[in-house]
């Protein structure tokens, strides 16, 4: 049995970039992967100029940085923005590559394991992960980097319900052919959530994003379609609709549709969108050596650290590893919890209390609506929603922000 001072369980964002920092520092790390290899996750794969700006090595992933954004409104009313501070989309199999091959050459322990938690145990001094062959691997402390859908957190935090989990489907579909391949965002009709189109190197990642309560696959599955082939019609034609086909358009829209249909690979993944109050109870790491309680934390989306609004996690993912890393080099690991908190924590519970107003009404028309609306014919709330795009500009202030805006003269 091989012994560690940390097992790190899964190979995400979270995962790999504790297991670097750890490993760096000189502590004996055992990261279990348990992806099958060159299976990426599904995500739309966009890391905020927020995230960009605090590690720029980001950049060094093989991905596609994005200077413009086209935004829809519900209604289909679009808006142009050319971000002040780009953001980038990746691969999700680029990216947790070039994330674990640095935790690797850091010197962390790579296993391609898959690690329920019934092959989790408590020793007297620490942890045991016992792997399918048999193999065990024992450390101090057990970070849980699993995902949403995480077995550590169900086992340490207890289990989150379907109320506080969100959905995110969709497809990966060719580029256009000789036309440009904008990066979308647009607001969903008559829904909570947004639909994107995020181009990569060799594809693009379409998806929705919606609440666990709001979700009907077979509705939502057609308006991402009637989304997709809108995107693709636009590319031959600048004068046509996202959302809704004219009558000389049905004979390319079904041509579209046959293509997509041959080619588009179909993707499934759920983010946790936890409720307001849940923030004041759940914790992210725990235990008592004194106590003979072996101590564990979670990271990423296995902690609940995703917005509510959009589902972004990619940053909490990444600031929650450093945050944990920091503690832990410090000799306090427990440490984390207050610290999260305080550097993201309220941030995250006072989105989770503006998601409805955020989706809801202003002004006697949907929200996304208005906010687009008004910055279309307005620099400083075209400015605003660019600190949005970017992760600078937060959710609580941002309707009184954009009134203010919409009042003042240009």
């Amino acid at each position: 049995m091989k012994d560690f001072d940390v097992l790190i369980v899964g190979a995400g964002p979270a995962g790999s970039f504790a297991a670097e920092r750890l490993a760096r520092a000189g502590n004996q790390v055992a990261l279990f992967d348990g992806r099958p290899d060159g299976e990426a996750k599904a995500c739309g794969g966009g890391v905020t100029a927020k995230a960009l700006k605090a590690w720029p090595h980001l950049l060094d992933a093989v991905g596609r940085t994005i200077h413009e954004l086209d935004m829809y409104a519900p209604s289909g009313r679009g808006l142009h923005l050319q971000l002040e501070e780009p953001f980038a989309v990746y691969s999700r199999r680029a990216f947790d590559s070039f994330l674990r091959d640095r935790a690797l050459a850091a010197g962390a322990q790579i296993f391609q394991e898959k690690i329920s938690s019934r092959r989790i145990a408590r020793t007297k001094s620490g942890w045991t992960v016992k792997a399918a062959n048999g193999s065990e691997r024992a450390g101090t402390l057990l970070v849980g980097a699993d995902g949403a859908n995480s077995g550590i957190a169900r086992m340490l935090a207890g289990p989150l319900p379907p109320a506080e989990m969100e959905v995110a489907f969709g497809y990966r579909t060719p580029l256009p052919v000789n036309a440009a391949a904008p990066t979308v965002v647009a607001f969903l009709p008559g829904w909570i959530g947004y639909a994107w189109a995020f181009p990569r190197l060799d594809h693009i990642s379409f998806g929705i994003a919606t609440s666990q309560d709001a979700f009907e696959h077979e509705p939502l599955d057609k308006l991402l379609w009637d989304f997709m082939i809108g995107y693709y019609r636009l590319r031959e034609d600048s004068k046509a609709k996202l959302w809704t086909s004219r009558a000389k358009d049905r004979e390319r829209d079904q041509s579209i549709r046959e293509l997509l249909e041959k080619t588009a690979e179909r993707y499934a993944a759920r983010i946790p969108g936890l409720l307001p109050q849940t923030w004041d109870t759940r914790h992210a790491c725990g235990g008592n050596v004194s106590a003979g309680e072996p101590e564990w934390v979670l990271l990423g989306d296995a902690a609940g650290f995703a917005d509510p609004v959009t589902g972004e996690g990619i940053y909490y993912a990444l600031r929650s590893a450093e945050l944990f890393a920091e503690c832990y080099l410090a000799g306090q690991p427990l440490a984390y919890e207050q610290n999260w908190r305080q550097d993201f924590g309220s941030e995250l519970q006072r989105a989770s209390e503006m998601r409805r107003r955020f989706y809801g009404n202003f002004w006697g028309a949907p929200f996304t609506e208005r906010m687009i609306k008004f910055a279309r014919g307005h620099r400083g709330i075209k400015r605003v929603l660019g600190d949005l795009v970017a992760g600078h500009q937060g959710y609580v202030d941002l309707k009184r922000k954009l009134a203010r805006k919409a009042l003042r003269p240009l």
